[in-house]
């Protein structure tokens, strides 16, 4: 059987259809649409894929515009909007059934040496002393949605250890902020293009759910509908996805019915790899068939 590691890698790894042109396919994680992160690690593989010089990716700036479908295969065009003396910028759009479903912009640079500094990694358990998340027991999962179950009984590529775990079935109202370890559950090649697309399909985990905190909700509850509107990574040093790497989460705003979430990654050696942030679409409606309506948002 294939493993879920290497149905990830094949997921990232699109079909050239033409020098700018790339096709790739989408899986059922469990959502209802096609999972932001899979959007997000397929734009970062396309625009990588049309560099002529070795630069690498430090920053990317993206639109979720429509829910994507998972029956139906994505394509995607790169727009070599500048190649310059140190720095490349693609600007990628997602194309599904002839619409516009998602863009980014993405940059490149040749490594450089300069001054650095960076936010130190907050004081939290390793992730060999967590233990792993206990799975429900069978009467409680058999009580809840068919959207649910699909979500929680899927053998995902990563393994998440909570710093401090919370109950998102019962959900008890807490401050905005989170960390998670994460780590590909198994070892890859050392290509840092794949790390860095990795990355980006992981950075979508955990991140809006973190501004659901101070309200008692989550994404598991069927009247609680949440899209993701928009995403921002930055890549700052080397590292490998399939090591351990904290998440640590905060959410400094929800107003709108939208959720403001930031985050920070480090490696086991305290050295921040990357940040993100993250605005999405959080309302609480009246049932669960007005909450399945992401599509209209």
């Amino acid at each position: 059987m294939t493993s879920p590691v290497s149905e990830l890698i094949e997921l990232l790894s699109l079909e050239r259809l033409e020098d700018n042109l790339f096709r790739g396919q989408s899986r059922d994680i469990g959502t209802k649409y096609v999972f932001g992160g899979q959007v997000l690690g397929q734009a970062l593989s396309a625009a990588q894929a049309t560099l002529a010089q070795p630069r690498e990716a430090h920053s990317l700036h993206a639109y979720f515009l429509r829910a994507g479908n998972i029956e139906h295969p994505i394509v995607y065009h790169v727009d070599r909007t500048r190649d310059g003396g140190s720095f490349s910028v693609r600007r990628v759009t997602a194309i599904q059934h002839g619409q516009v479903i998602f863009f980014c912009a993405a940059s490149f640079q040749e490594h450089e040496p300069g001054g650095e500094h960076q936010l130190s990694m907050p004081e939290v358990p390793r992730p060999e002393d967590i233990e792993p998340a206990p799975a429900l027991a069978p009467e409680v999962f058999a009580r809840l949605s068919t959207k649910v179950q699909r979500w929680l009984s899927r053998m995902g590529p990563f393994e998440f250890r909570h710093v401090y775990p919370r109950d998102e079935l019962n959900p008890p109202k807490r401050p905005p902020f989170q960390q998670v370890w994460f780590r590909l559950s198994e070892r890859v090649g050392d290509a840092p293009e794949l790390h860095r697309a990795l990355l980006a399909y992981a950075s979508d985990f955990h991140l809006l759910g973190t501004a659901t905190f101070p309200h008692g909700i989550s994404y598991y509850q069927p009247n609680v509908q949440m899209a993701s509107l928009d995403h921002a990574l930055w890549f700052h040093r080397p590292f490998r996805a399939d090591e351990w790497l904290l998440y640590a989460i905060d959410s400094p705003s929800a107003q709108g019915g939208r959720g403001l979430a930031r985050g920070l990654v480090y490696d086991l050696d305290g050295k921040l790899v990357a940040s993100s942030a993250q605005e999405g679409l959080i309302r609480v409606v009246a049932d669960a068939a007005a909450a399945a309506r992401v599509s209209g948002a």
